[in-house]
């Protein structure tokens, strides 16, 4: 069991561009674990673990309801964002500059073999990351991600969660809002649940802007906790 996860700082990416990169680590880790049980082998699979910032995007999630997109294409066009359908879990989200989002692409075999587990461990980093800040952060029954003021008029989502996972193999990840701009979640019905509002890090703390790098150590140090596991810098090779 490999729990050494390989840790890529990618920058601000096109979200199609690093969708394929994913596909591409997803399908090596696949791959070894099929020669593996075709040959006998004992080849370790490798983790992966992507932060990324994407420009202004909308992704709909293979169960998601086109109707929660509220603009049209020339709307987006006009706003510089994009559009796409994608494979992973969860209904519509919004990435932008401003957010930080991660993918870990992680053969779970390596750690547990567990999806509910798995999410649940994302939304417990996210949590036990922004009670550093001094916020309450909480599961929202039957609704993944993170979110503050729970069971109240004022509930509003901070991280949003969607994953696809085949043969105990992850993708997509979360994303969480740190310096984002707000204004674009009017453009949907975030992740499909009406009457809800979205937040960021920068707002619930009264400040213009957050450091991002802080953010994402406080998260690595968390989720290497939380997974038992350890991380490596690499280059990426996109």
């Amino acid at each position: 069991m490999n729990k050494q996860i390989t840790l890529q700082e990618l920058g601000l990416r096109d979200y199609k561009d690093i969708w394929d990169y994913q596909d591409l680590l997803f399908q090596s880790i696949v791959d070894t674990k099929i020669k593996n049980r075709r040959e006998d082998a004992n080849l370790e699979t490798t983790n992966y673990f992507l932060f990324v910032e994407h420009p202004h995007v909308y992704t709909l999630g293979k169960s998601g309801d086109m109707s929660n997109l509220l603009i049209s294409e020339a709307q987006l066009e006009a706003k510089g964002a994009k559009f796409y359908k994608v494979n992973r879990g969860g209904d519509i989200t919004y990435h932008g500059p401003g957010q930080i989002v991660g993918y870990p692409i992680l053969d779970l075999e390596n750690f547990f073999t567990d999806i509910h587990k798995y999410l649940r461990l994302l939304e417990e980093m996210i949590i036990l990351t922004l009670e550093e800040y001094g916020l309450k952060a909480e599961r929202s029954p039957g609704e993944t991600g993170v979110w503050l003021d729970v069971g109240t008029p004022f509930a509003r989502k901070i991280c949003a969660m969607g994953v696809r996972a085949s043969r105990w193999v992850t993708m997509h990840g979360f994303a969480l809002n740190v310096n984002a701009d707000l204004g674009y979640f009017d453009n949907m019905i975030p992740c499909g649940i009406k009457g809800k509002a979205v937040t960021s890090l920068n707002v619930e703390l009264g400040k213009q802007t957050i450091n991002e790098t802080e953010v994402k150590e406080k998260l690595l140090k968390h989720f290497s906790t939380l997974f038992e596991s350890t991380f490596a810098l690499e280059s990426a090779t996109i």
